[in-house]
């Protein structure tokens, strides 16, 4: 069974429904036989490669918002970024273009660390205050993930896997998609944002049931006596 989730890097909600995916998928028994595949979407494809503005005076910019009401906003969202187990790091963070960061990982998806590559940006963004619109951030991390350092510069130099970046959002654009985070479970069930965790776990059991998953046993107590392979415990 396969679950797309539509996000964007600079989106708090998209880390967020991320960490309710996964422990979704983890109460859920399946774990093992569920495909998480993560798609690109630019929220602001026009903010400027080169700008590292904060993110409080980008949103008092973009919402015409005084600063103490930009920082109001911020503390909302990392109060319920508390409750999936993460600490937004809205002192340090900055805006950024993600089309670059998008590229790399559809990239590193190719070379067997999308998920690895996904994750890491998204911890260097919201919890370590990294600009990761920029090309020399994008390649640290990636090094870190286990990526070849002069691969990865090439990509980044290049204007390789845009298109596919693109293709992500036309897509998204055909189901109607407005906004993110966006899953798509098993194509056939959609959940906008980032839900009440319940309808995550409900979701994923309706799919899987229909799809004739197996869920995996609870195992409960420690390994008893039993016969194994011709031998058995006295």
């Amino acid at each position: 069974m396969k679950i797309q989730v539509w996000s964007d890097y600079v989106c708090p909600f998209c880390y967020i429904g991320k960490k309710q995916l996964e422990k979704a998928i983890n109460n859920s028994g399946y774990d093992g036989q569920i495909e998480v595949e993560f798609k690109s979407y630019l929220l602001d494809p026009n903010t400027p490669v080169d700008m590292e503005d904060s993110i409080y005076n980008g949103l008092t910019k973009k919402y015409n918002m005084s600063l103490q009401e930009a920082k109001a906003m911020t503390q909302n969202l990392a109060l319920r970024a508390k409750e999936v187990g993460l600490e937004y790091n809205f002192d340090e963070m900055k805006t950024a273009n993600t089309v670059a960061a998008h590229r790399l990982t559809k990239w590193a998806e190719d070379n067997g660390k999308g998920a690895e590559m996904n994750e890491r940006i998204l911890k260097a963004y919201f919890l370590e205050g990294q600009a990761i619109g920029r090309v020399d951030v994008l390649e640290t991390l990636a090094q870190e993930v286990g990526l070849e350092a002069a691969a990865v510069h090439e990509v980044l130099a290049s204007d390789k896997y845009t298109v596919e970046v693109q293709q992500d959002i036309e897509v998204a654009q055909q189901l109607g998609v407005r906004g993110v985070p966006f899953f798509v479970v098993d194509n056939k069930y959609g959940i906008s944002g980032a839900q009440p965790q319940d309808l995550f776990e409900q979701t994923i059991e309706k799919a899987a049931t229909e799809a004739g998953l197996t869920r995996k046993l609870n195992m409960v107590g420690n390994d008893g006596a039993a016969c194994k392979d011709g031998v058995c415990d006295i």
